[in-house]
């Protein structure tokens, strides 16, 4: 028997769950130093002015947050504690070597659209404007969509959304991920006097975190201690309840306070031993960017025999082609002309595999039975239409493997993960950058938390309410795309009536397609009934 959507994701949430119960206990940091890399980088300015901290001067060395990673998650990170009333006192500490982070100034928009583009959802913005970067991105290329078409090759059925379904004026924006990095820098920018002195444009070494003898015994005072306050030993002993990094320029940071926002490989959460739960799909994606003779306002989605193709606005007449295919056709696509190319990405997106969706009287049929569940949506009478034509290939075709991963635990003492430090999804839907996103705005508010009432910000108690809310929701989303990829994988004839079925429902029963929407937004934590 064919799995249906539900069961492919309850079997992916279970395993993911299984193996994280598993392993957490087993998986919490114990003390370690171990290397990442040996190549030198440039050197950092310093930090600062060293802090006051109940009397205590402070070195320049000593962070409450160090953040290893300068990508889009990582920046958010650094600008929501930034912005935050409780937070923005806190020394806080970028590493990363990418120049990109010396842009400063707004990106022109007349140039050629980079292909590398992330769909923030209508959360992740709100969460944007909240932080002060949101008009920054206004400022910049970007594409706000309100129009979203999903069908696949068996031409048996197709479904349409629309913001005003759930009382929107857009669905998502599709923005240039350097255009996100640039935003929040800028943001960071009004924030801090001198932004490049909380920026260390190196790499991480390796890491040390306190032994178990020494934690918990920073209020106590030895007779040495208080006998020299100020001195060598008051500082060894502050310094002894830290992490320590070590940096390939030769510098050595201690902080209480580790977030790990260095993407699906993380170099952070393998140095500290941290497990991951996954599998690699039979998948690779090709990214590129294409024209149009005119603009295009919608979202497209259609799933093939080997994998879904997404057409995304991203401004003026431009958009973004997302194509999932086997390893061995993503290598054919990206090796061919580029008048083939675009042959074949029409064809996909056209005739290619199989017919149009047509209106049948099943389709009246159930139009008229569900006419009367809930306030009918504006989408169900819109019919099904024609991508637009890609007319030229205007950036370089770039592929890459897809996989899923879970990290067993998203915290310890004195570190966080973030991001696709803690987890990757497939990216049919786009909602993996929004997770990440998703994450830095709950650890920055558990670290204000810990903030108003004294706490440590490194304690694994507090830091334990970020991994809390995190966690299950990721696994739920993670779950729900790796059913769909399972369910659209198989050309099987009682499945492809069953997605049909789906994709009926999801068109015409008006309160689930709301709930669709809105779980997609990111406003609710189920796409069903609730």
């Amino acid at each position: 028997m064919a799995p249906t959507p539900a069961r492919a994701a309850a079997a992916a949430a279970h395993a993911l769950l299984r193996r994280t119960r598993c392993s957490a206990a087993a998986n919490r940091i114990r003390p370690a130093a171990r290397d990442f890399y040996s190549a030198p980088a440039g050197a950092a300015e310093p930090q600062g002015a060293p802090a006051n901290v109940a009397g205590v001067k402070l070195g320049d060395d000593e962070l409450d947050v160090a953040i290893v990673g300068g990508g889009m998650v990582g920046l958010a990170v650094a600008c929501a504690l930034s912005n935050m009333p409780l937070t923005k006192h806190l020394r806080v500490a970028i590493i990363d070597s990418n120049p990109a982070l010396k842009s400063r100034g707004y990106l022109k928009k007349d140039g050629v659209p980079d292909s590398r583009v992330s769909t923030v959802t209508p959360a992740t913005i709100s969460f944007f404007r909240d932080i002060g970067a949101w008009e920054h991105i206004l400022q910049q290329r970007h594409a706000f969509f309100g129009k979203m078409q999903v069908w696949d090759y068996t031409g048996l059925g197709y479904t349409r959304y629309n913001a005003r379904d759930v009382c929107k004026e857009y669905l998502g924006c599709v923005v240039e991920n350097k255009v996100l990095c640039n935003s929040l820098l800028l943001r960071l920018q009004e924030q801090k006097e001198d932004i490049q002195k909380m920026i260390y444009p190196t790499r991480l070494v390796s890491l040390a975190f306190p032994s178990k003898s020494r934690q918990g015994t920073a209020g106590l005072k030895s007779p040495s201690t208080e006998a020299d306050s100020t001195g060598h030993t008051s500082e060894a002993l502050r310094r002894s309840n830290l992490v320590k990094l070590d940096l390939s320029d030769g510098q050595t940071l201690y902080s209480k306070l580790v977030i790990g926002a260095d993407g699906s490989k993380s170099n952070v959460r393998r140095t500290v031993g941290i497990k991951t739960s996954g599998w690699s799909y039979p998948q690779s994606a090709i990214i590129c960017t294409v024209e149009h003779i005119a603009e295009n306002d919608t979202a497209w989605q259609r799933f093939l025999p080997s994998g879904p193709i997404a057409l995304l606005p991203v401004g003026d007449n431009f958009s973004n082609i997302v194509w999932t295919m086997s390893p061995e056709e993503a290598s054919h696509h990206k090796s061919t002309s580029p008048e083939e190319f675009l042959k074949s990405v029409n064809h996909a997106l056209d005739f290619g595999h199989g017919p149009h969706p047509n209106s049948s009287s099943l389709d009246r049929y159930m139009e008229r039975l569900f006419s009367g569940i809930g306030d009918t949506a504006a989408s169900t009478q819109e019919c099904f239409e024609v991508p637009p034509k890609a007319i030229g290939l205007i950036s370089d075709r770039m592929a890459f493997p897809l996989s899923l991963m879970h990290s067993h635990d998203y915290v310890s003492k004195g570190l966080a993960l973030v991001g696709d430090a803690a987890h990757t999804v497939h990216p049919l839907a786009g909602q993996g950058v929004n997770l990440g996103f998703g994450d830095a705005a709950a650890l920055a508010n558990v670290i204000s938390e810990g903030v108003s009432v004294g706490a440590d910000i490194g304690d694994l108690s507090l830091l334990s309410r970020y991994e809390k809310d995190r966690k299950a929701a990721n696994i739920a989303m993670a779950a729900v795309l790796d059913g769909f990829q399972k369910m659209y994988s198989v050309d099987f004839g009682p499945l492809n009536v069953l997605r049909a079925a789906a994709f009926h429902g999801a068109q015409f029963i008006s309160p689930l397609k709301k709930n669709i929407i809105s779980y997609a937004m990111g406003d609710r934590k189920s796409p069903l009934f609730s």
